[in-house]
């Protein structure tokens, strides 16, 4: 009886399981869900959980499923170079959250070689009218427009280990994890993003951002491959959950750019000054002068050193509230009679090669002391004068140095000279965005070096606003773009070995006026060599080589673009 009873118990159970599975098939094929797509038991939740998510999405119909069109996103063996692989455009309406689910990998090298995101206006990267909100990276870093606050990102990514580095933890979390990305397109005119990282021993770490946007035009959003790849599992848009957004008070107020002394008699004593507010969540931003109240204006009737104290009495959201306040000095002095150049800038001569425009004078050394209407005499400073451009005619020119006083414009010329080049990339006035301007396209024979000097011009903003070169064929097919900065990216730059001796801390303000010789090597082998030889105005010398990038040493050609800078080459062997 026990064995028959235990028999027909088995039975009922085979045939109730029978029926539950029979049944979940005709529902999930009902909602033209793939019920065969399980292919691994370690994929099982993740696929159960979309199931749901699906069948809740057609009940309730807030949820919209996106068709994903690049399931896997990068080669598999994580050759990607930067911004050289992305995903699908994903299209973001005001008041919906963009969902993207997928498996991140990446080389486990560098914190950047995983997942990033870039959040932009339009779907089309070439595009005129393309432009970028940012780029967040998922190592906690980012770039973007003049709305970007790196301190608006947050993380809780741990120590596991108790070494007091939370990134060799990070990069081991991160390969092989499943990412929830969260991008919320909210009404207010702000994007939130929220990124969660499941890792394969179960370890979940979470990075949240958000930054203004359109509150009214579509965002787009898509992802970028750095020695990474990604497998795409799901994308769906659902109602926006950010209606509003948390006011928060000001904590801090700093002043930049103060006029370093006014005349006597001028009441101008803001000048062009710039007063950044920061806020109780860690974001700053500009504030308008006329927002300001100052609470002791100076007496410019009389000469000497004034306190002028400046203060901000609104919320993040325009609401008045508890002020804070800063104070800066500043020193009244009689008018300006004269001026004269006592110490010529460090730079003295400037190649060119367009006429189209005067060339941008660097002021770095230059010393002009004022006369003053009473007969003394002081250093006057550089942020008090105005510089003309230098007339771009090879030989002796000169720039216009001028102070605009309250009575008179007073001028001083600062002799320079122009030597020709033979070419040049980039515009005279930094203007040259990045991918927009490019030297001739110069060949390099089997076994053969090819020799370019150049003087690099640049704004000194970035490390990159520097010359770049691009390793290509005839047929403009990219090997690896190399930049100054120990920088680049493509199939060939994965092979490269990079080695410098830069100084970081004095690379940047160095820039400008270099001297930059540049040899490519092609090997015979299929590999080449890149050498920057750079020499500063001050005379110190520096190198930057990459050595073994994969190319096709039968067609191996080269380029030069820059971005915020510009390029005066004046030998090319």
């Amino acid at each position: 009886m026990k064995r028959f009873n235990f028999m027909k118990t088995a039975k009922l159970m085979i045939c109730t399981l029978c029926t539950a599975v029979l049944a979940a098939l005709v529902f999930v094929g009902c909602e033209k869900l793939d019920p065969y797509s399980i292919d691994a038991p370690s994929d099982l939740q993740n696929r159960i959980d979309s199931i749901e998510a699906a069948k809740a999405g057609a009940a309730t119909g807030d949820t919209t499923y996106l068709s994903i069109a690049t399931a896997i996103v990068g080669p598999e063996d994580n050759s990607a170079g930067w911004w050289a692989y992305f995903s699908d455009y994903f299209t973001i309406p005001a008041n919906k959250l963009l969902v993207l689910e997928y498996v991140n990998h990446g080389t486990g090298v560098n914190n950047w070689n995983n997942w990033n995101l870039a959040i932009v206006n339009v779907a089309d990267r070439d595009a005129d009218n393309y432009s970028e909100y940012f780029v967040l990276r998922s190592d906690a870093y980012g770039w973007g427009n003049d709305d970007f606050d790196l301190a608006m990102i947050s993380q809780n990514y741990p120590d596991i280990d108790g070494d007091e580095d939370i990134w060799n933890d990070f990069r081991s979390i991160i390969q092989g994890a499943y990412v929830t990305l969260k991008i919320d397109h909210s009404v207010t005119g702000n994007v939130f993003v929220t990124a969660t990282a499941v890792g394969t021993d179960g370890t979940k770490i979470e990075m949240t951002y958000q930054q203004p946007v359109s509150a009214t035009e579509d965002i787009v959003a898509f992802l970028i491959c750095d020695g990474s790849y990604f497998e795409m599992k799901n994308a769906y848009l659902i109602p926006s959950i950010m209606t509003a957004v948390d006011d928060v008070n000001p904590v801090s107020i700093t002043v930049e750019g103060i006029p370093p002394f006014v005349e006597i008699g001028d009441t101008n004593f803001w000048g062009d000054a710039v007063a950044t507010v920061t806020f109780a969540d860690g974001s700053s931003s500009e504030v308008d002068s006329a927002d300001l109240s100052f609470l002791v204006v100076p007496d410019m009737t009389t000469l000497g050193e004034k306190i002028v104290s400046v203060a901000y009495s609104k919320s993040k959201q325009g609401e008045y509230t508890q002020a804070v306040s800063t104070f800066y000095m500043l020193e009244v002095v009689n008018s300006v009679s004269s001026i004269e150049i006592t110490t010529l800038p460090d730079i003295t001569e400037y190649y060119f090669y367009n006429d189209t425009s005067g060339v941008i004078l660097d002021i770095t050394g230059l010393v002009v002391t004022a006369t003053y209407s009473d007969g003394t005499t002081g250093v006057i400073a550089n942020n008090a004068l105005e510089f003309g451009e230098i007339p771009a005619v090879e030989g002796a020119q000169a720039a216009v140095i001028s102070y605009d006083g309250a009575t008179s414009t007073v001028t001083a010329n600062c002799p320079v000279t122009l030597v020709r080049g033979i070419s040049q990339v980039g515009a005279s006035d930094f203007t040259t965005g990045w991918w927009s301007e490019f030297s001739s396209n110069y060949a390099v024979a089997s076994g053969s070096s090819t020799t370019l000097t150049m003087y690099c011009y640049s704004n000194e903003v970035n490390n990159w606003n520097s010359p770049c070169v691009i390793l290509r064929k005839a047929d403009a097919t990219e090997n690896a773009v190399v930049r100054m900065d120990n920088f680049g990216w493509g199939d060939g730059y994965v092979t490269a070995a990079l080695s410098n001796d830069w100084n970081w801390d004095t690379f940047t303000p160095n820039i400008n006026g270099s001297k930059v010789v540049v040899t490519v090597t092609n090997n015979g082998d299929n590999s080449a060599d890149i050498h920057y030889d750079v020499t500063y105005n001050n005379g110190e010398a520096h190198f930057q080589l990459y050595e073994g990038i994969t190319v096709e040493s039968a067609d191996l050609n080269y380029a030069l673009v820059c971005e915020g800078s510009y390029l005066v080459i004046v030998n090319n062997e």
